[in-house]
């Protein structure tokens, strides 16, 4: 399989699998922190770590192994067709196949940069990075559990900010205010040839080497997320979260600035945003904690500029962050 060229990507086309750089480098970080985490002067910060990871190792995991997945078998003339046209529709492509995901943020982040490869464009990938987190089926399903009937105000805003940034980056993109998407030439006809030729043998050879150029490229960012808001988790008390995060504009400000810092998982973010329902007594802070942490996040932010471009990285939060302070100020409002 060959791979398509993208802005400041560390994987190459190589036959070999290889272990990037970055990565071994801040995977030898992360590794010492968490060893050296076991001291027992240490015990806060080994519990957060621990606490962490196990709340997302499952959804990198399945991440990372989507896009080998989809490095594969998928061929690149149907994620073009799909998510890479400068077409209104795409964008309602990109949302519906958001909701049809299973992973968290930082599991959707692997599949993204692996979508962006494969040829879809940028305004779509950004709408289906958007939209994955909190419009997909198993957080549908968490956080009926925790609002009832009210969390469908949950997914449908998501999914509404999802689109409409979408369809604000078609306009950026049309005046050459971001990177340009992938120009891929393709044929009209599809060919799922590794499909059709399944050999058990060479789909394990060929989607292990995906996983791994994908994780080159993500992982160490996901580590960094990871280490930063375990110190943050371990060290920081929570009394304080729920003590400046009030109703008014500064304290959905507030709630925006400190889900940026702690956030690492949409599920582990799902059982906070109730607990500040329950101290707040508004619908608008929980709103903007599970919102801020996919619209801000450091780990994605970074991401997006690596791989796809600086502009793209930091429209997302220019463009984001007024639309979920609106739309959680109405929610404070009305609900």
């Amino acid at each position: 399989m060959k791979y398509q060229s993208c802005n400041h990507c560390e994987s190459k086309p190589d036959n070999k699998i290889k272990i990037g750089k970055n990565l071994k480098i801040f995977g030898s970080i992360f590794i010492l922190i968490f060893l050296i985490s076991f001291l027992p002067i240490l015990e806060k910060l080994n519990e957060s770590l621990l606490s962490y990871i196990k709340l997302i190792w499952w959804a990198v995991i399945l991440g990372i192994l989507t896009g080998g997945i989809i490095d594969y078998f998928i061929p690149e003339e149907f994620i073009f067709k799909y998510l890479g046209q400068k077409k209104k529709r795409t964008i309602f492509y990109a949302v519906i196949f958001g909701f049809l995901m299973s992973a968290c943020s930082h599991g959707i982040l692997a599949i993204s940069m692996q979508l962006y490869k494969k040829g879809a464009g940028i305004p779509a990938v950004i709408t289906f990075l958007l939209a994955s987190p909190w419009a997909n089926l198993p957080i549908t399903i968490l956080l009926f559990g925790f609002f009832g009937i009210k969390a469908l105000w949950f997914v449908s805003a998501a999914m509404v900010i999802a689109m409409s940034t979408g369809f604000i980056y078609m306009g950026l993109d049309k005046f050459r205010l971001i990177e340009k998407s992938k120009k891929i030439t393709l044929s009209n006809k599809i060919e799922w040839t590794n499909i059709k030729n399944f050999n058990f043998r060479d789909s394990l050879s060929g989607v292990t080497r995906g996983a791994i150029n994908l994780s080159n490229m993500v992982l160490w960012w996901i580590l960094i997320g990871i280490t930063v808001a375990a110190f943050i988790g371990a060290y920081v008390p929570e009394h304080i979260f729920m003590k400046y995060l009030g109703p008014s504009f500064m304290g959905l400000f507030l709630t925006l600035v400190f889900a940026t810092i702690i956030e690492v998982c949409s599920e582990g973010s799902s059982p906070i945003a109730f607990e500040i329902f329950n101290k707040v007594g508004t619908f608008g802070n929980p709103f903007v904690f599970l919102m801020a942490g996919v619209i801000t996040d450091y780990t994605e932010i970074g991401l997006i500029w690596s791989n796809i471009g600086k502009k793209a990285a930091i429209w997302l939060p220019i463009i984001t962050i007024p639309l979920v302070l609106l739309v959680g100020w109405l929610f404070n409002l009305y609900l």
